[in-house]
């Protein structure tokens, strides 16, 4: 924490963005994904991150999408409802250089998701990061799987607080990973293969 700004310190931990100093909002209305955290999410993610498309819901100051980005995703859409949150995730992307491997959506994700369907782009990643207690998981896992948004082989990674609940799964995906760091967990989906879910 910047003790002058009040902000939480970010920086890009790998990658041809190593070590630039993200910007981060005053106050607590935007949590970003710490530095542990993070961390730990791309060593789990390891090579599949390269040449990904990578999806980045309630993206918050872009951190986890420059995050890949900088490990050499091939794109990273963010999707971010508040307009100042989208400045500053333009700005993080200024101070990185990876604004043109990036496309910024300033919708719900609710608003989003259908409107990325209609696009027809499945993407490898995606990472998904809520408020915490705001019962937002179901919905946007159904909304993933509803507009067809990862692709064949993907994985979705969800962020949660310790007393969220999230499902084991939904008609089409599994959570197969649940990995705890303090009160924070990341938990691992992946498309139901065949003998899955009966």
């Amino acid at each position: 924490m910047n003790k002058r700004t009040g902000s939480i310190i970010l920086r890009v931990i790998a990658g041809i963005a190593k070590k630039r100093q993200l910007k981060s909002p005053r106050g607590v209305e935007v949590r970003p994904t710490s530095g542990r955290v993070k961390e730990a999410l791309f060593n789990i993610l390891g090579p599949l991150v390269e040449g990904s498309n990578f999806l980045d819901l309630f993206a918050g100051t872009g951190n986890v999408g420059i995050e890949a980005l900088s490990r050499g995703a091939e794109r990273t859409v963010f999707v971010e409802k508040s307009v100042k949150n989208v400045r500053i995730i333009k700005e993080n992307l200024d101070i990185t250089g990876l604004e043109a491997n990036a496309r910024l959506v300033c919708l719900s994700v609710n608003q989003a998701l259908p409107l990325l369907g209609r696009e027809g782009l499945e993407y490898d990643l995606i990472f998904i990061d809520p408020p915490y207690h705001k019962d937002l998981v179901s919905d946007t896992l159904n909304g993933i799987v509803k507009n067809g948004l990862l692709k064949p082989g993907g994985t979705v990674v969800i962020e949660s607080g310790e007393k969220d609940l999230l499902p084991r799964g939904t008609v089409f995906l599994r959570l197969f990973r649940q990995e705890k760091y303090g009160d924070t967990f990341l938990s691992f989906y992946h498309e139901l293969t065949a003998g899955e879910g009966k």
